[in-house]
């Protein structure tokens, strides 16, 4: 068995006995998907894309998507955290020094530690990579954070966090934004209300408050300025295809459950099990139609990005922004089809609906994804207005 289906395997065994089981609770009370996320690490799937020589599995884009596809199919807020957490490590291995590959690439490794993303903020909404966030400098080795940031999936709960930010002058301009990491006991980072979203829900997705933190230039990743280039060499990929995989996830349960609800219903009347209605039996097929061309855009983007192929940004953009379309549209039409038992409060087909919805307003947004791929297609900058 290759590595991959190892992993592959691994991940369905904690979607099917833990997370599926996690979600209900997660759902109602929005509580932060605690028993998941410390599968993942007892497993060291939480070292997933972490170099082989820093310990690591050595997964790309497409263990990724696969992985947080198995995730999603039992509870998207797992796909969701598992794949910030990815990102974020990835970001850190992209360039990482001795000191960082020891303090913090081997303990993810090793599956001892998690970290996240913190790159939204209250006054940027989707353009995300023009942070506010300022990086003072007390000496050359010294600086202090201040900020406000939002949307900090696996907020309050992990280890460390990859964070945007500006130099702290008037005419600070692009080539001053800059990535650091956090550490989750430091002093100054100040955790705003837990989240309480309509959907993904188990994500504690919370805002914080950077106030006088003081960091070294240990925590700097890569070059001050270096920012924009982990955002759209780093970032960009990892996190689309995880949140592709994470989407995906949650059109195939969708597709599921319509599909076992057809299977198993019976017209009393008649005695004509609706798997014979030639209506329903379409409309099951479109759904399984758009699910799978979905899953082949998707698997196929991160294997050219994997494999570095020039075109892999097209493909990796158009993912994302098409796995949003599907997965809403195949939820919905699941709903439909389950008629009025998939309506019921608390209902799976419920929850999928409200996670799915998500797809569409998380950064990137779908909108801007679509106006990202025509200015690549154009030979245009990403980054034109």
């Amino acid at each position: 068995m290759s590595d991959l289906k190892k992993w592959i395997v691994t991940a369905n065994g904690i979607a099917n006995d833990i997370a599926r089981k996690e979600a209900l609770e997660a759902d109602r009370d929005g509580k932060w998907v605690h028993k998941t996320m410390t599968a993942l690490k007892e497993t060291k799937l939480t070292g997933l894309v972490v170099p082989k020589e820093n310990g690591g599995l050595g997964g790309g884009l497409y263990a990724l998507a696969r992985i947080s596809e198995e995730l999603g199919k039992a509870y998207s807020s797992a796909g969701l955290c598992f794949g910030m957490h990815c990102v974020g490590a990835a970001v850190i291995a992209a360039k990482a020094t001795d000191y960082q590959k020891k303090k913090y690439l081997q303990p993810i490794a090793e599956g001892e530690h998690i970290t996240s993303l913190a790159l939204s903020e209250p006054g940027t909404g989707a353009h995300f990579y023009f942070p506010q966030t300022s990086l003072l400098p007390t000496s050359q080795d010294d600086f202090i954070v201040n900020g406000d940031k939002t949307f900090i999936t696996n907020g309050g709960h992990a280890d460390s966090y990859v964070v945007s930010t500006l130099g702290a002058s008037e005419d600070a301009t692009a080539d001053q934004f800059s990535c650091i990491i956090l550490e989750a006991n430091q002093p100054g980072i100040i955790w705003g209300d837990p989240w309480n979203g309509l959907g993904m829900r188990g994500n504690s997705s919370c805002p914080a408050h950077l106030n006088d933190i003081h960091i070294s230039g240990n925590q700097i990743l890569g070059e001050k300025g270096d920012q924009l280039w982990y955002i759209f060499n780093v970032v960009a990929p990892y996190f689309l295809m995880s949140m592709a995989g994470t989407y995906l996830g949650i059109a195939e349960a969708a597709l599921q459950e319509a599909k076992n609800v057809l299977a198993k219903r019976h017209y009393m009347h008649s005695g004509t099990g609706l798997a014979q209605v030639s209506i329903l039996q379409h409309r099951l097929g479109t759904l399984w139609s758009n699910v799978e061309r979905t899953r082949r855009l998707i698997y196929n983007a991160a294997q050219l990005g994997d494999n570095g192929e020039p075109e892999a940004i097209t493909h990796i953009l158009a993912a994302k922004a098409e796995v949003g379309h599907c997965v809403v549209d195949v939820v919905n039409e699941a709903m439909t089809l389950a008629g009025g038992i998939g309506y019921r409060e608390n209902g799976l087909l419920g929850m999928y609906l409200r996670d799915a919805r998500a797809a569409h307003v998380m950064s990137p947004t779908t909108d801007l994804l679509y106006t990202w791929l025509g200015r690549v297609l154009l030979d245009q900058p990403i980054l034109s207005d």
